[in-house]
């Protein structure tokens, strides 16, 4: 038995470190748009035509299905929101 040690969870769910940062990034944005839609205080309905959405798709984005939405999709419902997107890229700590 190995003593190897994950550097996240996302490492310890996925065999490739690709996948793993691909679902990071997905969740940090979902949970920002979670964040934001709860601050509008508007029922769902009203929200999700905001986003230019379903309120079925805005459900599936609060209740944190995370496998319905690819990168792309969250940054453009982003945009929706009339928010900007922003990554800093980096070396992966040792």
């Amino acid at each position: 038995m190995t003593n190897e040690r994950s550097t996240s969870v996302w490492d310890a769910l996925f065999d490739s470190p690709a996948e793993a940062e691909n679902l990071r990034l997905r969740a940090k944005l979902m949970r920002v748009l979670t964040r934001i839609v709860q601050s509008w205080d508007l029922p769902q309905k009203d929200a999700a035509r905001r986003l230019h959405l379903t309120q079925p798709r805005l459900s599936d984005l609060l209740n944190g299905k995370i496998d319905k939405f690819s990168l792309d999709a969250l940054v453009n419902i982003l945009a929706n929101a009339d928010l900007e997107v922003d990554f800093t890229v980096k070396k992966k700590s040792a």
